[in-house]
Order: C-alpha cells, then structure tokens, then sequence
C-alpha cells in the first residue's frame, strides 16, 4: 500500500507521521510526500529520510500548490495497486491503516469516518468539528447512500478506482465530489471509524475565524448541490 502524505509547513509532524505510517504497514510500506515547497523545510526533512528509506518518496512542487491535486499527484506516483491518504497533522491515525487496508478486499474505497459507531470529532477548534458536522448532515440529507463522513479526507482505495474516478481540484470539497460519483459509478464503499484528534503541531490549513469558515464553507456546499441537482450522484456504503 502507498500512503500519501499532502504536506504544507509541517516540519515537526512529517518524520513521526511517516514513521508511523512504516510502523503500520511494515514491509508493505510505501510512502509518498508530497510538499508544496513548504517555507518551513518539510521538503528538506523528507529528503534526508529518503536517503536512509527506499520506502519513503519526495514529490516536490514548486508551484500550483493544493490539496486535492497534491493527493492527485501521490497516486500517481503510488507503486502498489492499493492507495491511502491523510492529513499529516496527526488528526487521523495511521495505526488504522491495516484495517482499511484488509477491507479492500471486499470493496473499493475505505472510508475513515468520525461519524459512526465509537467514532469521535476531538479537533481542539470547536468552530471546525461544528462546521463538519454540518456539512456532513447536509451531504447525507441530500446524496444519502449510507456515506456519514464525506468530508473526511481519511481515504483508502484501490489504485485503479481512483485512476477512473480522477479526483478533482480543490481543497476538501475533492473529497464529497470523489464519493458522489464513485458511489453512481458503481463502486463499493465502506466506512471504519476512528477519532479524529487534536493537531499535534503547528497551524491548521482550514481556517482561523468564522469568516473564514463561511468562505471555506461555500465550495462544499456548492459541491454537494452540484452532486445532487447536476449528475445525480449518490455514494452507497457496500454491504
């Protein structure tokens, strides 16, 4: 499995995060940072470990910089048929990485959702646990399917699924956009919960007051509208 690690400014969290990530998945690891430039020197911290662990890869991008092309850009230049991708603020936890891994060999997209069974949102900025929760209450009263977290961005899916899909530009909004059409196109989803933890390190990329949000907001809404009056679309949990 390739573990795609999008990076922007996050030099402290990087070499415990891919350390994790190799500790998870052991001899099966592969792990591709993508970094934005970061004017922190993650770029350079992931350089140096590269040159001690054939299992760990540096994309760097010197411009064009975002989420969702960032992850785009990972699978790319992920070696193994299976792919996953995660924030790299230790919000999600690689600890869970086998288990979604083995359920891929039931479905074709693993979803980590902070809204099912013991599942948590335990984010410190309560304005951001607040605003998924009601994205995600719209995105399931509007595309429904049985899909809880579409904004989740803790994704774990089969190379060749992804490939097909494409996955969109954009900042999380990629993620409720790849679900809506997977789930049309006939692709089998699953969930696994997990809680969601506070940020170890550094700033969040989100935002930092409600203004923020709202402004950060409108391209989910937008993007859920388009996946229920535009294609149709709908994600349907596999069963």
């Amino acid at each position: 499995m390739t573990v795609v690690l999008p990076t922007y400014n996050e030099r402290d969290n990087v070499a415990p995060l891919i350390e994790a990530c190799l500790a998870a998945l052991e001899k099966d690891a592969d792990v591709v940072v993508v970094d934005d430039d970061s004017p922190d020197g993650t770029g350079g911290v992931v350089a140096a470990i590269c040159e001690k662990d054939p299992r760990v890869r540096l994309v760097r991008r010197m411009r064009g910089p975002g989420l969702a092309s960032a992850i785009r850009d990972g699978v790319e230049a992920a070696r193994g048929d299976l792919v996953a991708w995660m924030d790299c603020d230790f919000s999600m936890p690689p600890s869970l990485l086998p288990e979604m891994r083995k359920a891929l060999d039931s479905v074709d997209i693993v979803v980590g959702s902070r809204y099912v069974g013991a599942a948590a949102d335990r984010r410190d900025d309560r304005r951001a646990v607040l605003g998924s929760r009601v994205i995600n209450a719209f995105a399931r009263f509007l595309l429904g399917g049985g899909v809880t977290d579409y904004t989740s961005g803790f994704v774990a899916a089969r190379k060749d699924a992804v490939t097909t899909l494409g996955i969109r530009d954009g900042y999380g909004e990629y993620c409720i956009d790849l679900l809506a059409r997977a789930g049309k196109s006939g692709f089998r989803i699953a969930e696994v919960p997990y809680t969601c933890a506070p940020r170890a390190s550094g700033e969040s990329k989100t935002a930092t007051s409600w203004s923020g949000y709202l402004r950060r907001g409108w391209p989910y809404v937008k993007t859920i509208f388009q996946a229920w009056r535009g294609d149709g679309r709908e994600a349907r949990l596999a069963r």
